[in-house]
């Protein structure tokens, strides 16, 4: 049975014993990380979140018969004189290596089963391990990330109190908006039939915010989105939600580039350039494919449309046609990539719609190989290869189709060589997306709907197109991208009343069907708004980058799996009979 802890208390953790401690008694306490049996004593290493540090139980001790018993994982405490280990027997794999703790009392506070995995196994399964999270973040490496995450959190809030931001809370259960990803709903007991939304972003609240004459607002808030999970998405995230009164785009990103270099000094002690590089939207997909580029390498995407004009090559020429573009990139020193690794990327490429990729190979020897050589004489490969100042060694990609395909496909294709070529990715590259498009047309609802949400300012000199044109309509919108990574965005909001009814009626929202979903924002627009803009940015996502996680799962103390379900809790789980009558809820048979 175990001991009473009666008499005892933590003196120290276990990773602050040090050789300043030798010959001093101390109380330490933590589960049993590895435990040794010999002939004349027993060494036990214990473990807390800040370290591990052995202690000893000579056989001649009054503890020994306990320490016999005790086993990994058991929780203990204990208590003895820390002395030195000879220069032989220090431990160089231990920061606390150099010393151990002479045992006097040992008590035993908590026994354990055996585990389902040890806290040192690695390859341990996802799904097993989030089961049992609890032995999961035991784990050093874990508890390290969570130690990071709550520095970033601190400095985050110390910057932006320093800064005159005032952290305020807004609501979890909200009304449910026609915008945007799919709302988590909450059925009302005290409205039967009406459900509350919980928030996918504190969007209109903050603004209300900004109404109510809190002129600088940031919250680290908790949202929530009913989407596909993917690497970087969770169904429940924390965002860094900030927005600024009498501000415009500039005040923003300064703000948040001193935000981010000064949180990455303090948490990694790494210099981050304070002005992030902006370019614009449609320059990102021209040059990356992507609006949220990597750009720890290069690999630029070139167009090459008017260099094969007028070709009999139809996949290009239709394409151009159509009204699309031909384009490619160069990857560099590949021209020896085995065929079959070609084929992947094509592979790639046509998961993002593209009907395939041609490709140019400049071996070593001088000789010029590729898929389209049977429409283009030697010369003009050649001439298609300077575009791309390729040189022997060098491979390159090629696809034609629509703008949209194009980017997506060769964005997509850029990565994967990156990938494949074992390009080192090193340090933390930040950039600025800006001025995306307003608007985003759906083919299935033969409609535009607002790219961001429809309380986005659009760029000024662009107004007349919105009618006209609206396509190319730019909204004063900004994404900060980190490492290929979107961490958040953010934009100057609509603060005039005649503007927002101008946007919903172009969204297709009669007065009518604005109010129902938005009166109460609408109502606040009557009395006095100041010009406001603000950013959200996905805290989550920011902890994974820095801790070199390759999923936010890792970063999160209790995540979901890709079914949005929780080992741990099996949550959901079905609701009793009951409590649904009394929501008024009735499930559907299948």
């Amino acid at each position: 049975m175990a001991e009473s802890l009666t008499g005892m208390k933590r003196s120290h953790y276990c990773g602050e014993v040090t050789e300043k401690l030798t010959g001093q008694t101390i109380t330490v306490m933590g589960w049993v990380n590895k435990q040794r049996d010999l002939p004349n004593v027993i060494f036990i290493v214990l473990r807390d979140r800040t370290g591990l540090v052995q202690i000893a139980v000579n056989k001649d001790s009054e503890n020994y018969g306990l320490a016999k018993t005790i086993r990994g994982e058991f929780v203990v405490a204990a208590k003895g004189e820390v002395i030195a280990r000879t220069p032989e027997n220090v431990n160089k794999n231990m920061p606390t290596g150099a010393i151990e703790i002479d045992v006097k009392e040992l008590r035993i506070l908590s026994e354990s089963e055996v585990p389902p995995f040890q806290v040192a196994d690695e390859g341990v399964a996802i799904d097993t391990r989030l089961k049992y999270r609890y032995m999961d973040l035991r784990r050093p490496e874990m508890q390290r990330v969570f130690e990071m995450r709550h520095k970033a959190a601190q400095s985050l809030r110390k910057y932006l109190s320093e800064a005159g931001f005032l952290e305020i809370e807004t609501p979890i259960l909200i009304n449910s908006s026609p915008e945007g990803a799919r709302d988590y709903l909450v059925p009302s007991r005290t409205h039967m039939g009406s459900f509350y939304a919980l928030p996918q972003s504190p969007q209109q609240m903050k603004q209300i915010l900004m109404i109510s004459g809190f002129d600088k607002y940031f919250q680290l808030a908790r949202c929530f989105r009913d989407e596909d999970l993917r690497a970087d998405r969770q169904p429940e995230f924390t965002q860094i939600d900030i927005e600024m009164s009498f501000a415009d785009e500039n005040d923003i990103l300064q703000m948040t580039e001193e935000m981010m270099t000064q949180m990455f000094k303090e948490v990694l002690g790494v210099e981050i350039p304070k002005n992030f590089p902006r370019i614009s939207w449609q320059e990102s997909m021209e040059r990356f494919g992507t609006d949220k580029p990597d750009t720890r390498f290069e690999m630029e995407l070139k167009d090459i449309s008017n260099v094969v004009r007028g070709s009999d090559f139809q996949v290009f020429s239709g394409a151009m046609e159509s009204g699309g573009s031909v384009r490619g990139i160069n990857a560099e020193g590949c021209a020896s990539m085995p065929r079959k690794q070609i084929d992947a990327l094509v592979e790639v490429a046509k998961t993002h719609k593209a009907k395939g990729l041609a490709w140019i190979t400049l071996p070593e020897d001088g000789t010029i190989k590729s898929t389209i050589s049977k429409f283009f004489t030697e010369e003009q490969l050649r001439q298609i290869a300077e575009k791309f100042n390729a040189k022997p060694g060098d491979l390159i990609l090629i696809c034609a189709d629509e703008n949209k395909i194009v980017f997506d496909a060769l964005g997509a294709v850029r990565v994967a060589v990156a990938n494949k070529s074992g390009i080192a990715f090193e340090g933390f590259n930040f950039l600025w997306v800006t001025e995306f498009p307003l608007l985003e047309w759906s083919p299935e609802d033969e409609r535009f709907y607002a790219s961001t949400h429809p309380f986005t300012s659009p760029v000024e000199e662009d107004m007349p197109l919105l009618e006209t044109n609206p396509a190319a309509v730019r909204s004063r919108s900004y994404d900060l991208v980190l490492n290929g990574y979107e961490l958040g965005s953010g934009s100057v909001r609509i603060h005039r009343q005649d503007m927002q009814d101008r946007m919903f009626n172009f969204l297709g929202f009669t007065k009518d069907s604005a109010a129902e979903s938005f009166g109460y924002f609408l109502e606040a627009l009557k009395y006095g708004v100041p010009p406001h803009c603000g950013i959200g940015l996905g805290f989550d996502r920011i902890i994974m980058i820095m801790a070199g996680a390759d999923s936010i799962r890792e970063v999160i103390a209790f995540p979901k799996v890709k079914d949005a379900s929780c080992p741990l809790t099996n949550a959901p789980n079905e609701a009793e009979a009951a409590h649904l009558e009394e929501l008024g809820i009735k499930i559907a048979n299948g």
